[in-house]
């Protein structure tokens, strides 16, 4: 449960990361120089803006004229008529920089991260001193809190002070440093770090960008502190706590950060006066009881560790990699700690990075990328029991859904909702690409309305809180399948299709051997139309209401062009069987029906599922780490937990070079990031979804116990996972067989198991009468807050 290192960071991505959902750092555990990367959740460039492309609407009938008479180059060139402005990005706040004055050579050095208490640790030895650091962000106190701590009297000497890479002033008050700033109105999207010359980023344009504001304040024991022109000083201290606090003037989304900001001054010297009246222990204690009621609630062992000693996580995922099941219990655990850190209620949703950025152009802007990678973070809140974790991004999706509204009006004449491929801060629903700069091969994607929703769904699907689905859920659900209705056209056969459409960023060969991005009907579009309209179905049946509302998405749903099968066997990506301009690419677009979806099944769909299944075969086993996350949930659904091993044996190897861009190989930096590379958090969040489909699947309306159980698994349990229908659930295995398994009726809804095991379910002492349902399942009542123990009557291999 601890990331342990013998050395200091060097670079970003051997920092630790600690974080509240709002208030990120990453941790570099220095002896001479201690540096706390800072991050908060609203910090970004730009304010709210008309990003909306009224000359689009005339471009589609254009693109559609040319796509249903093949010329397909052509329509890609007409298509960037179609974008919008780039997103906005987000920005690092600043460096926490603390000099100490120590006299002699450390040993014993170790810096750690304790995914029990959420606690950064540093210790080292300095002749006969010992000296410790404990750090950590609290939810509750909404403060960083940096303790430092000598086992002798007055050892303790320091200087504190505050940076940033933006426009920022120094000021003291009141015995604390204030750094306070004024974000770029206006960052253009970049790779790369361009830090040399931050003056390039001075305010732009009309002066409504966000402004922000921190502070950092000192306890100590013994000793004296003074402010200066170097800082923050600390003389002849033994124990020393330092509180940082932050805010910007975000007020919303929609809302002006300068006419109508927050004053970020108010909420900082609010958070930080409330936490300075309280003890270090006392803060410690409640972040700790705070962390851990949402991490506590899963356990998980995978089997023995291969490792006798104890050893450094760098040299553990070099050494062992996938093949110690106790490091793969690590990285499961440690994606868990990122959600909790970087999206809690109230906070704004997990971005591409989390909520830790160091740069002021990000890979990518760090903003949201809804064609896969926002989605694939929140994979895991559900089945992972973190649903209060979720809430950030269900409010982003209502939110932007608001804008949504406005696009599909403004670009396409349509009713309801859709976003894009990239959002940010001020919830962009346009497509991007600096009016016609972008690729339509990502940009003309307007699906991300259908694809947001699902998550809508799955909120109810686990919670079964019908409130939610009547009065946030289904209306979003409603809005966006209207879009996707308005969307649809006819074609020469009668079918429904889109167009123009792409499959993300993969484009085709077209029979003459050209290339092209925009086309129609692409399976992704269409699976994605199916997911909504058939949740949106059954959310009607559930509220009783919108009877001829789903007699029109039933009538719609039967008439979407068929799916194929092609010429090597696979899953069509696009509506003709075309070569892949990439066979190996990193997306897999057209296997969301298998995953994250519903639409494919060994049972209901047998042809398309096997198609399924070769097309990722035909991918093959390399990637980003993302794409990686992906294919392991994908073989779960597979029920070939070998391969998806493979995967994480992939995924669980060490990148070294923070710059690579290598998209054929992702793995893991050693402090356990994502590698994309660069790093991007989603690699993390879509590794802990997919450990959890190899243990557990529900999307059938069955729960499936150990579907896709790995041979180097044989023996282990695991506690808190959820299931659809609201069920929660422990399960223990020996030999690769079920011995017990313990189902919590969270709204005591009917439990219907799928097993190949002669089973009893008991509550308490009693046996509960079940039924056999057919291919290998049973049912049986529950009532809501019961715990039931399922028992194999005799052994057999799951």
């Amino acid at each position: 449960m601890k990331l342990n290192y013998q050395t200091s960071a060097k670079t970003w991505t051997e920092a630790l990361p600690i974080g509240n959902g709002r208030l990120g750092a990453m941790i570099f555990g220095g002896v001479e120089l201690e540096r706390l990367q800072l991050n908060e959740d609203t910090l970004w460039s730009g304010s709210p803006k008309d990003f909306n492309n009224p000359e689009a609407k005339k471009y589609l009938p254009e693109i559609r004229k040319l796509i249903f008479e093949g010329k397909y180059e052509e329509a890609d060139h007409i298509a960037k008529n179609m974008m919008g402005p780039y997103t906005q990005s987000y920005l690092p706040f600043g460096d926490l920089l603390i000099k100490f004055a120590h006299d002699g050579n450390e040993k014993n050095f170790r810096r750690s991260l304790d995914l029990q208490d959420g606690i950064a640790r540093v210790q080292y030895d300095i002749d006969d001193v010992t000296y410790t650091r404990e750090m950590f962000s609290s939810f509750e106190d909404q403060v960083i809190v940096i303790h430092l701590r000598a086992n002798k009297p007055g050892k303790i000497n320091f200087t504190a002070k505050l940076e940033s890479l933006l426009q920022t002033v120094i000021e003291k008050s009141n015995e604390e440093l204030i750094l306070r700033g004024i974000c770029p109105e206006n960052v253009d999207p970049g790779y790369f770090r361009d830090n040399e010359n931050p003056i390039i980023y001075e305010q732009e344009g009309n002066g409504n960008s966000l402004t922000f504001e921190g502070r950092l304040a000192v306890q100590k024991d013994g000793g004296v502190s003074y402010l200066d022109d170097e800082g923050l000083t600390v003389l002849n201290a033994t124990t020393v706590t330092l509180f940082f606090s932050a805010a910007t003037s975000f007020n919303g989304f929609d809302k002006s950060p300068r006419k109508e900001g927050k004053d970020p001054s108010v909420t900082v010297m609010k958070h930080l006066y409330e936490a300075k009246k309280s003890t270090f222990e006392t803060l410690r204690e409640t972040h700790i009881k705070d962390y851990r009621s949402l991490f506590d609630r899963v356990e998980l062992d995978l089997g023995p560790s291969l490792v006798t000693n104890e050893i450094m996580t760098d040299q553990w995922i070099e050494q062992y990699g996938a093949s110690d099941p106790k490091l793969v219990e690590l990285l499961f655990h440690f994606g868990r700690y990122l959600m909790i850190t970087s999206s809690r209620p109230g906070t704004q949703p997990a971005n591409l990075q989390g909520i830790w950025n160091d740069m002021i152009q990000p890979p990518w802007s760090s903003n949201y990328t809804l064609n896969i990678n926002a989605q694939m973070n929140y994979w895991p809140v559900e089945t992972c029991n973190l649903a209060e974790c979720h809430q950030p991004f269900l409010n982003y999706i209502e939110e932007l859904a608001h804008n949504g509204e406005k696009t599909v009006q403004t670009n396409y004449g349509l009713r309801g909702w859709t976003a894009h491929h990239n959002a940010d801060i001020w919830r962009q629903s346009a497509p991007v690409g600096a009016y016609g700069h972008g690729d339509p091969v990502w940009t003309i994607w307007p699906m991300a309305g259908a694809w947001l929703s699902q998550h809508l769904w799955e909120h109810f699907a686990f919670s079964r809180d019908k409130q939610f689905l009547r009065n946030k859920a289904y209306p979003i659900m409603k809005k966006a399948a209207l879009f996707c209705m308005d969307w649809l056209i006819e074609d020469e056969k009668g079918y429904l299709v889109t167009a123009p459409s792409t499959s993300p960023e993969h484009k085709f060969v077209t029979e003459d051997g050209k290339m092209a991005a925009v086309s129609m009907a692409t399976t992704m579009d269409l699976s994605l139309i199916w997911d909504l309209f058939t949740s949106c179905i059954e959310a009607t049946k559930e509220l009783n209401n919108d009877i001829e509302f789903r007699q029109e998405l039933e009538e719609k749903r039967s008439k979407l062009f068929p799916l194929q099968v092609g010429q090597y066997g696979q899953l069509q990506e696009w509506y003709k069987d075309w070569d892949d301009q990439e066979l190996n690419h990193r997306h897999v677009s057209h296997l969301f029906g298998v995953f994250p979806g519903r639409q494919f099944t060994e049972k209901e769909t047998p042809e398309l599922f096997k198609a399924a299944k070769h097309s990722l075969m035909r991918r093959g086993d390399e990637g980003t780490g993302w794409s990686l996350a992906w294919k392991i949930s994908l073989w779960a659904r597979f029920k070939d937990g070998n391969r998806a091993l493979g995967l994480i044996t992939n995924l669980l190897q060490l990148v070294t070079d923070e710059n690579s861009t290598n998209y054929q190989r992702g793995g893991v930096y050693s402090n356990l990031f994502d590698a994309h590379p660069p790093f991007q958090i989603d690699g993390n969040f879509g590794f802990v979804a997919g450990v959890a489909e190899l243990l557990l699947q529900s999307h059938t309306k069955e729960i499936h116990l150990l579907p896709a159980l790995p041979d180097a698994w044989p023996n282990g349990h695991v506690r808190g996972l959820r299931a659809r229908g609201g069920f929660e659930i422990a399960l223990q295995w020996e030999n690769k067989k079920l011995k017990q398994v313990e189902i919590h009726s969270l709204q005591g809804e009917r439990c219907v198991l799928k097993t190949d095991v002669n089973v009893e379910v008991k509550v308490g002492e009693k046996v509960v009468e079940i039924e056999k349902i057919g291919y290998g399942a049973i049912s049986f009542a529950t009532v809501a807050g019961v715990y039931y123990t399922i028992l194999p009557i005799k052994a057999a291999t799951v």
